[in-house]
């Protein structure tokens, strides 16, 4: 399958460029408001005061035009969020918004020719907010409805799913977010493959039953904004995904061994946790998913750190749980483990990308 990375020197290029900012241009004719029915989104969007809000990782926006130059009006929470700029598929800048309502402009100089734009959230939604206010446009730019992707699908995962630090070739497993990029997940490198439309409720750290922070996956994977717990996503806004993957418990498979960690002792108290705990936490939260999508295949998978490692009971877990649903479209998939001291890189990501198309094609039929 063609697919599209950088290296770290042509990424550290690329920041040092960045997008040229102008003046905002919302008071002139030529500007196109976020509710533009020919701008495409992905991912879980919100609302605010007239602007699209980005929270999660691999939310984007996507613009079909012909013109010769395009430019947006962003504003960001903590001036920590990156953005891959594409143009026709292929990566051409990476923006880090300001904490000020800005115009950059993305693209200039185009061929007279259509072009498919797309701006991709690369970090994760712990680096804040992103506020879209609009694109403007040149004064002769033409239109047109972008691609519509048929096939839906949605993630439910941890750092392995976020692809974090997937772009730090020194192995060291840098915070920094420049290194995170979800394009390059598994996750994305799949939803590409199928041509499908997705959502990812991904957070590095997170377990079902403990987290290495507050909060866990069953209290937020049904949040609109992951930071806000009265924030609902509404799940008849869009169609139901025809697979569900859901990429969890490497975490909980550390902390729940870690009794002197804070947040083990705010879950658990002095009473260790025991696996029939943690797995039926599991189930719960794989029956919870089936109750809002009836149809979908959903996929537990595990991998491809050290919860798959030779040896490992995690998978015999997982399966053990599948096997108890009786569900024809609940699937297992173990990803062996990659042995590596970091989180997985872009070769392994696709790696697993090739696995999760693999189980796809044979257990859904997609192509």
């Amino acid at each position: 399958m063609k697919r599209h990375f950088v290296t770290l020197i042509s990424i550290f290029f690329l920041i040092s460029i960045g997008c040229k900012e102008v003046p905002t241009g919302e008071g002139t004719d030529f500007f196109v408001h976020p509710a533009a029915d020919f701008i495409q989104y992905q991912g879980r969007i919100g609302e605010e005061d007239g602007a699209k809000v980005l929270y999660w990782s691999g939310s984007s926006i996507k613009i079909q035009f012909k013109g010769e130059k395009m430019s947006v009006v962003l504003r960001d929470e903590k001036y920590d969020n990156y953005f891959n700029v594409l143009l026709d598929g292929e990566l051409i800048n990476i923006l880090r918004p300001d904490t000020l309502k800005k115009s950059y402009v993305l693209v200039e100089d185009l061929k007279d020719e259509t072009h498919v734009l797309e701006i991709f959230k690369r970090t994760e939604w712990e680096h804040g907010k992103t506020w879209f206010y609009g694109f403007e446009p040149e004064t002769d730019t033409e239109f047109e409805m972008p691609f519509q992707k048929k096939r839906r699908m949605e993630f439910y995962g941890n750092s392995i799913t976020a692809a974090y630090a997937v772009e730090d070739t020194s192995g060291k497993d840098s915070p920094d977010s420049t290194y995170t990029n979800f394009y390059q997940s598994y996750a994305a490198i799949t939803a590409r493959h199928f041509q499908a439309n997705y959502n990812a409720i991904v957070r590095s750290g997170i377990g079902i039953t403990v987290s290495w922070m507050p909060i866990i996956m069953p209290e937020i994977w049904d949040r609109l904004d992951p930071t806000d717990p009265g924030s609902r996503w509404d799940f008849r806004s869009i169609p139901n995904p025809d697979v569900v993957v859901v990429n969890l418990l490497q975490n909980d498979s550390w902390l729940i061994l870690l009794e002197d960690f804070e947040q083990y002792k705010i879950r658990f108290g002095d009473k260790k946790p025991s696996i029939e705990f943690v797995t039926a936490r599991y189930q719960d939260f794989i029956r919870n998913i089936r109750g809002k999508y009836p149809a979908a295949h959903i996929i537990c998978m595990l991998g491809n750190m050290d919860i798959t490692k030779e040896g490992s009971p995690w998978p015999k877990y997982v399966q053990s749980v599948v096997d108890a649903l009786e569900d024809p479209k609940i699937h297992t998939l173990f990803v062996p483990h990659q042995a590596i001291s970091s989180h997985p890189q872009i070769k392994e990501q696709e790696a697993m990308a090739d696995s999760l198309i693999n189980k796809i094609t044979d257990k859904v039929g997609w192509k």
